[in-house]
């Protein structure tokens, strides 16, 4: 979001909103993300973790499709099945690659320790998550950045287990969720402490300011799967002052939090996590806005549910 949009400060008739400090948004602006201790006080946290862990032993694998998340490394297709592509208005469980053997196909771990990711709606599906989206706190973030019309996406827990927790590539939130132009902004919250060890995100500090959306993940014109296409609209949010070059290889900053820790992830900054090989999991709970009056075209791979997607402005 470019520093230009900062909208005027909220009407304070309307309800205590907390908003970012002016050195906080030149942190953002300056570096593509923002780290925001104890954004979760520590019951809330404890609360949604519980929450996380009881939804992961109560759902059925039955009659489940058994979908694995893939985000394509490896010459491996990037997840698209029909499963996933309308989940943005459901609670769907996703499974590890690597909880299955890769020859039989049969699943090696407990169901509760086989879950990549749990989404796409869970902030209007399951009061516990929706009470800490849209919250006062995050109405007034989203106000400072400048947003007029935020609308809230693809809200998830990711798991990221112990052992088997896949990596993520070096990626950008706008690819995924494209609006033209881009307008992204991820909200991430660990649910436990993210360390090195159990892969803490990694931050390619400034990349926003120099690296244009380039791709975007949508639907195969065909209806079946999906596919990344070049981005034939803008490349960076609306008046914003991109660098002319990038960089040939970026460095990457580690981001170790505690539990309760809010991330602000501008959708033009590059990060990244690696596989978690240790004993200990990295639950954390993420989700994201886009401005509304943006044009969020139906070849994205998440479409909105028929009332649209949800607003944070009452």
């Amino acid at each position: 979001m470019a520093p230009s949009r900062i909208s005027d400060p909220p009407d304070q008739t309307e309800g205590h909103i907390e908003e970012l400090t002016s050195e906080q948004l030149q942190s953002y602006n300056n570096d593509g993300y923002l780290i925001i201790p104890n954004a979760l006080d520590a019951s809330t946290t404890a609360s949604l973790l519980q929450e996380t862990r009881d939804m992961l032993s109560s759902f059925s694998v039955d009659d489940h499709h058994m979908t694995k998340f893939s985000t394509g490394e490896n010459d491996q297709d990037h997840v698209g099945d029909d499963y996933f592509l309308t989940s943005g208005d459901k609670i769907r469980f996703f499974f590890e690659e690597d909880a299955f053997d890769s020859t039989t196909g049969v699943l090696l771990k407990p169901k509760h320790r086989a879950i990549n990711k749990i989404g796409h709606y869970l902030h209007a599906l399951n009061s516990a998550f929706r009470n800490s989206t849209l919250t006062p706190s995050n109405v007034g973030i989203a106000r400072s950045l400048g947003f007029r019309d935020p609308r809230v996406l693809q809200s998830m827990i990711i798991c990221k287990q112990p052992e088997i927790g896949g990596r993520v590539p070096p990626h950008q939130d706008s690819t995924f969720l494209y609006t033209n132009p881009p307008s992204a902004v991820g909200f991430w919250i660990a649910l436990e402490d993210a360390t090195a060890e159990n892969g803490c995100l990694s931050f390619a500090k400034g990349s926003h300011r120099r690296s244009p959306v380039k791709s975007r993940f949508v639907r195969k014109q065909n209806g079946e799967g999906t596919e990344f296409v070049d981005v034939e609209g803008a490349r960076f949010p609306q008046d914003f002052e991109a660098e002319a070059k990038a960089q040939e290889h970026e460095v990457y900053t580690m981001g170790e939090v505690k539990a309760g820790t809010l991330v602000l992830i501008h959708g033009n900054l590059l990060h990244k996590s690696e596989k978690n090989l240790s004993g200990k999991s990295r639950f954390i709970y993420t989700f994201h806005v886009i401005e509304g009056d943006y044009k969020y075209d139906e070849r994205n791979w998440l479409q909105p549910p028929q009332q649209g997607f949800s607003k944070m402005y009452a």
